[in-house]
């Protein structure tokens, strides 16, 4: 698990089928001291989380076929959830 600050959401008019009626986001995953770890991600968000929300993300293919419904989903990065401030 990884948390992230959400930068913002995306579309894509060409997507696999597992993403069609997910919402994808933008989100920059953190440090500790909440400097960058890495480049930006894409992951789904089920969650709603807005630009500006820390989130807990997770890489768990389990949880990405469970919320795409799909076995065969490219999903790699999902939003586990909201982190309170």
């Amino acid at each position: 698990m990884q948390t992230a600050l959400i930068l913002g959401s995306t579309r894509a008019t060409v997507k696999h089928e597992s993403l069609v009626g997910q919402r994808m986001v933008i989100v920059q995953p953190l440090m500790r001291d909440e400097t960058p770890d890495g480049p930006p991600l894409i992951a789904i968000d089920a969650f709603g989380a807005r630009r500006g929300d820390h989130v807990m993300l997770t890489s768990d293919g389990l949880y990405a076929r469970d919320l795409t419904n799909n076995d065969n989903t490219p999903v790699r990065w999902s939003v586990m959830g909201i982190l309170d401030g």
